[in-house]
């Protein structure tokens, strides 16, 4: 696929820097400033997944492209060791790598007037970021998307990011979900297709070793006692396998944020076992860093709905996502419905791993490199965007106040976080004004209550 913009050069797509070429290697990172004539994207990210993420599909791109990462500052923000899990094996380096408010990451969009922008964000953030970029002037394609697993589709994946141009996932599964829905929803939505950008088989050489990796995830299972009892199982596995190093790959450790908040992690539950009498196996431990890592050398991984599984399967590893639990929404492993790979409680604690079934891998994240048309469908939108006749994608509710709207806004969503200009501006006007909003609607609140009250007193001396 060619890309041919009026005053630019040719940029062939199908670059070995993009993973679905044959190379399948990322690209690097590149300047900051596009010089004139070449195409420029930017990823905003927030969270630690959605870094991973944002960054791994900004490196999936074209490689003559120009790249920049802004990473938002928020209470989900990445720690240092976080981001560099995250960023490892893209090509950007964490100096690479800008962290800035949010109203200095808008100001940076308006100043470097990027062809493509990335918002890889966390749903109430990216709907207030998105609707800035919308309202600059000759604005940059949007594209957004969710950093894995997307079964089931959800509302408010889709109405929180209605203003994206392009909407990227990851299998053709995905693709008629969240296309059915958004008819449903009778909102519009332009979905795209392509493979996990950290789908690295060909670039990774294994060699399988005898850990046994388990990958934890902080919003599934929801509840301690479900949590006890499957670091249970991982317990009685590493027993009955002495021979095997069960290591619980955690995402974020002690003092470290994440995209899902975690309530009871397991790194507190397994400090929980190793003070009982009963004491924990030596060989389950906690361990942090990029997943691939624990990969090229893993014997299984084990997860209930983690995109780890995908990554796994990529690389050849064995799976079981554990069913103990049931299967549905709530868990997020009705994709894994067909697989092979759900399990019990049994088979985890016998080491019973499995390998997919063919016929579920191509609906399912597997699919054929050539039916990937992400990078088609952006094209089409740049090419929209030069001829100025990008889409008007207004937000489902329309809000009126312009930029200092959008400032109350962002302060609602980034509070401190947010210290821009407009921000204290919109602090001095919106407070006050808020404070009136609900002080009016009491007051209508009121009358009616005591108008009711009248009418009720009247009815009984009547």
């Amino acid at each position: 696929m060619t890309l041919q913009l009026p005053g630019s050069p040719s940029l062939d797509a199908s670059d070995d820097s993009s993973p679905d070429s044959a190379a399948g290697q990322p690209s690097a990172a590149a300047s900051p400033t596009a010089p004139a004539g070449r195409l420029s994207a930017i990823a905003i990210v927030d969270s630690d997944s959605y870094t991973k993420w944002g960054v791994s599909v900004l490196a999936a791109m074209p490689g003559a492209w120009d790249k920049k990462v802004i990473l938002i500052h928020t209470a989900v923000a990445p720690s240092e060791q976080q981001l560099a899990a995250a960023i490892a094996g893209t090509g950007f380096e964490a100096e690479d790598i800008e962290s800035l408010a949010v109203a200095d990451v808008i100001q940076a969009i308006r100043d470097a007037r990027p062809d493509v922008v990335l918002v890889s964000m966390l749903g109430p953030a990216a709907t207030v970021v998105m609707r800035d970029i919308h309202a600059m002037t000759n604005r940059p394609v949007m594209l957004t998307g969710l950093p894995g697993i997307s079964i089931p589709a959800t509302e408010k994946a889709i109405l929180r990011r209605v203003q994206a141009d392009l909407f990227l996932l990851h299998s053709k599964r995905e693709v008629r979900a969240f296309d059915e829905l958004a008819i449903r929803l009778g909102v519009p939505g332009r979905f795209a297709l392509g493979r996990l950008p950290f789908m690295t088989a060909e670039a990774v050489e294994r060699h399988p070793g005898t850990d046994i990796i388990f990958a934890a995830q902080a919003a599934v299972p929801a509840v301690r006692e479900d949590r006890v009892r499957l670091l249970g199982w991982l317990a009685e596995l590493a027993t009955r396998h002495p021979q095997n190093r069960v290591i619980i790959k955690l995402r974020a450790v002690r003092g470290e944020a994440q995209t899902h908040a975690e309530l009871d992690s397991y790194e507190e539950l397994l400090d929980e076992l190793a003070a009982t009498p009963e004491g924990a196996p030596q060989n389950l431990v906690v361990a942090s860093g990029p997943m691939l890592d624990y990969l090229q050398t893993a014997k299984a991984l084990v997860t209930l709905s983690s995109t780890a599984a995908i990554e796994a399967i990529a690389l050849g590893v064995p799976v079981l996502a554990i069913d103990e639990f049931g299967v549905g929404p709530e868990l997020i492993n009705e994709v894994f419905i067909g697989s092979g790979l759900l399990a019990n409680a049994d088979a985890l604690v016998d080491a019973r791993f499995a390998s997919p079934h063919p016929d579920w891998l191509d609906d399912n994240y597997f699919h054929d490199a050539a039916d990937n048309d992400w990078l088609d469908q952006l094209d089409a939108l740049l090419q929209q965007r030069s001829l100025g006749t990008l889409p008007d994608r207004q937000p489902l509710t329309l809000r009126k106040g312009g930029a200092l709207r959008r400032a109350w806004d962002r302060h609602l969503e980034f509070g401190e976080l947010d210290q821009g200009v407009m921000a204290k501006v919109a602090i001095v006007v919106g407070v006050p004004a808020r404070q009136l909003l609900r002080m009016a609607r009491w007051v209508r609140r009121t009358g009616r209550t005591l108008a009711r009250g009248k009418n009720d007193l009247d009815t009984e001396q009547g």
